[in-house]
């Protein structure tokens, strides 16, 4: 990998409001960098998760500690005109309850001191093609699941020696391989998200008599805090019930689950908050630092443009907490400061040109 155009194309990134281009940062910088320099660049190797590692190794040194929490959760970036590859597929959005054509990006997110770091990701990929039942049709499929990739990624942060508490996850990731791989294998505690359908055995002997309940049976309060037991899982959980308002003021119901037995009801509240910065690293990708405004057509520019935006985040969370200032803030900054400097360099021409109005 050139680290130096590594170090350009992601401050591009960084600083670009449009569409990302080879042209448009060989233009910005006035030819110095090619066209196909920049081309090659992003088709010269895979970049994964071990490249990440390499940059953020040091800012995580010096930031982690035992309290630290790795977050672990799922975006798609949408690139509906896109053909369709091993990685640009269609992918059931949560969030808006459909199926949309994209890239399913997984990435495993560090955050400790204010300080949000990505250090592994890695992408959906169908590489396997199948008959729909259904339709008679060939469609993709992925030969790992995203739980199988969830579990690779955090064996990868064992393996990189990254010190945390716990791990935070919400309801796709909350199967009993993951519960247990988090336990008894790493030995690291989890708050996770949990389905209301879930079942679970009320006491040890309930369990060894396949004794189970669902979740949402339970005549739990919110306050209350239930040692209880999953299937499929060795180990006793807290289950706690949490009670909110969605913005068109329904009620809505999370109920959470900790291998943590020590924690309180508002213990586990407040750790498992931290959650939400996850989803600002999601939105901040999306927004900030052009991760959705890349042309790219190739799986390899594709994947590899995703890396450099992911790493482009990591600078820019750098540079704000340098700065004082959080993302979009440093954004408006960057984005008024290229206005000034279009609107003087207007007025030069201008002046050169005697043109009065």
């Amino acid at each position: 990998m050139d680290k130096q155009l590594l170090e350009n194309y992601t401050d591009y990134l960084m600083s670009s409001f449009s569409y990302t281009t080879a042209t448009g940062l060989s233009m910005m910088v006035e030819g110095e960098i090619s066209h196909d320099k920049i081309t090659r660049f992003l088709s010269s190797g895979d970049f994964t998760s071990v490249n990440l590692w390499e940059m953020v190794k040091p800012t995580v040194r010096q930031i982690e500690s035992e309290e630290g929490v790795l977050m672990v959760d799922d975006t798609i970036e949408e690139k509906p005109s896109t053909d369709e590859n091993e990685i640009v597929n269609w992918y059931f959005d949560h969030s808006k309850g459909r199926a949309v054509k994209g890239i399913n990006i997984i990435s495993v997110l560090y955050y400790n001191k204010g300080i949000r770091v990505p250090v592994a990701f890695d992408l959906v990929r169908k590489t396997k093609r199948v008959e729909d039942k259904k339709t008679g049709k060939e469609k993709r499929v992925s030969e790992k699941t995203k739980n199988e990739q969830y579990r690779e990624m955090l064996q990868i942060c064992k393996k990189n020696n990254i010190k945390f508490r716990y791990v935070l996850s919400d309801v796709w990731y909350t199967s009993s391989e993951n519960m247990m791989l988090v336990k008894e294998e790493m030995k690291k505690d989890f708050i996770m998200g949990i389905k209301s359908n879930r079942k679970i055995a009320l006491s040890k002997k309930d369990k060894l008599n396949g004794k189970y309940v669902t979740v949402e049976l339970l005549e739990l309060k919110e306050n209350q805090t239930v040692e209880v037991y999953i299937e499929g899982v060795s180990f006793p959980i807290r289950l706690i019930k949490q009670i909110f308002k969605n913005e068109d003021g329904t009620e809505g119901i999370l109920y959470l689950v900790s291998s943590d037995l020590t924690l309180t009801y508002d213990q586990i509240n407040t750790i498992y908050q931290r959650r939400w910065k996850v989803e600002e690293y999601h939105k901040s990708l999306k927004q900030h630092v052009s991760l959705c405004k890349s042309p790219t057509k190739r799986v390899r520019t594709q994947s590899n443009h995703i890396f450099a935006s992911i790493y482009a985040f990591f600078k820019l969370e750098y540079l704000g907490i340098k700065a004082k200032l959080n993302p979009t803030a440093l954004r408006s900054k960057i984005y008024i400061s290229a206005n000034r400097a279009a609107f003087n360099e207007l007025e030069n021409m201008k002046a050169c040109f005697a043109m009065k109005f």
